[in-house]
């Protein structure tokens, strides 16, 4: 069985062909600037075959149709006929607490989905063009089943998810945490367990994804009993441009002495923060790290910010969870910039967490393993995520059942 895993955003959509045989990637591949002038459409198979075309798309159909001619493309095609899509299985932002579970596809998921648009705009709006869109090249004879980044968060307490704000606005407009990234931590913790020769429902973990967007997980037994991110990805700590968690009062503070919109005050919160905003430099950490060893200060100031919250976070997961058996990184940062997981575990070293600097060193480029010292009191990971894998694995379920 061969499954297409699609990633839709508001002007780009990204794909992977998985055959689920093997679970093994036959290409993927992005369409970008969707609905812009300059558009590009990147492919490139597991072999090593590769495509870059500077590609006007009009829309998202546009944009399938360019994933539809280059799977079945001569030269750098990997299927001979449609026929061998076997099911879509779509990565969804907002599942909001209609949908706690990936689902097939049908008029009233659609509708669902659709009613989640003001908890996440862009991002859900972007996702039903992709389904309609979807439908529109390969057919509606093709099963899809969407899989929800929030649906890993469903099981978090009312005491997790509830703001300190009048209760009615949850009634009214079910304001409260929903969380992110669930589909890479619940592979990670997943994968963990494995790892660790144990069964998850036996486990407590801490996964932490750190990229350019970032969020940390309480897992409990397998299922999530807190997160970082809330009603929207900009809670929790620091990130590429996004502020994290503040005061409340920062943000009306600003809005006032800059006589900012809402929708201006948005921007500065979401892309003119973070790493960016702290350093001055870039959002990109690798960036940021070349300036920090140069000398510049404000870099610096910024991976010590990100560095002392994530430590923070982890902690008071562990008292969240009565203790931990892992903690887990993952992500652009967490797979791939030792020098933040050294210092987390340097922070955390009280608790007799103590992470080898030679493995440490190691785990990196798509590397994964254990990378605490023998006498660690928890045990630490560094584990490449797999989301689309996930989403694939989720749809293959859900078909077979049909």
């Amino acid at each position: 069985m061969k499954i297409l895993v699609i990633n839709a955003g508001s002007s780009s959509l990204k794909y992977q062909l998985i055959d689920m045989e093997n679970e093994e990637m036959l290409c993927k591949g992005n369409c970008e600037r969707i609905g812009m002038p300059g558009g590009i459409f990147t492919h490139k198979t597991a072999d090593g075959r590769e495509v870059q075309n500077k590609v006007n798309m009009l829309d998202h159909t546009a944009a399938f149709m360019q994933v539809k001619n280059a799977l079945l493309d001569k030269e750098h095609g990997v299927i001979d006929s449609l026929d061998e899509v076997a099911a879509v299985g779509h990565r969804i932002v907002q599942g909001g607490a209609l949908f706690s579970e990936s689902v097939l596809v049908d008029e009233k998921v659609i509708e669902g989905i659709e009613s989640l648009i003001p908890l996440a705009p862009l991002h859900n709006k972007a996702h039903v063009q992709g389904i309609r869109a979807c439908r529109e090249v390969f057919g509606t004879e093709v099963p899809e089943v969407v899989v929800f980044d929030t649906a890993f968060h469903s099981t978090m307490p009312p005491k997790a998810y509830m703001f300190n704000v009048p209760y009615e606005y949850y009634e009214k407009y079910a304001v409260r945490r929903y969380g992110f990234h669930g589909t890479s931590h619940r592979y990670v913790s997943a994968r963990c367990a494995q790892l660790m020769g144990k069964d998850i429902s036996a486990l407590k973990m801490i996964t932490c994804h750190l990229g350019n967007g970032s969020s940390i997980t309480a897992v409990d037994h397998g299922k999530c009993v807190d997160t970082t991110m809330g009603l929207t990805p900009l809670d929790g700590f620091m990130m590429g441009t996004r502020t994290g968690t503040l005061d409340p009062s920062v943000v009306t503070f600003i809005m006032e002495k800059e006589h900012l919109t809402p929708m201006e005050m948005d921007e500065v919160l979401n892309k003119k923060s973070g790493m960016l905003g702290i350093s001055g430099v870039s959002s990109d950490d690798r960036d940021v790290t070349a300036a920090a060893q140069s000398g510049n200060p404000r870099a610096r100031l910024a991976q010590d910010i990100l560095e002392y919250q994530i430590s923070k976070y982890i902690g008071g997961f562990l008292v969240a969870l009565g203790g931990c058996n892992a903690i887990v990184f993952t992500a652009g940062l967490g797979e791939n910039q030792p020098a933040h997981r050294a210092a987390v575990g340097s922070y955390l070293s009280h608790l007799g967490v103590k992470v080898d600097p030679k493995l440490n060193e190691e785990m990196i480029h798509g590397k994964e393993g254990k990378i605490s010292a023998a006498d660690s009191t928890i045990e630490v990971y560094v584990i490449p995520t797999n989301e689309e894998l996930v989403i694939a694995r989720d749809t293959k379920a859900l078909v077979e059942k049909l």
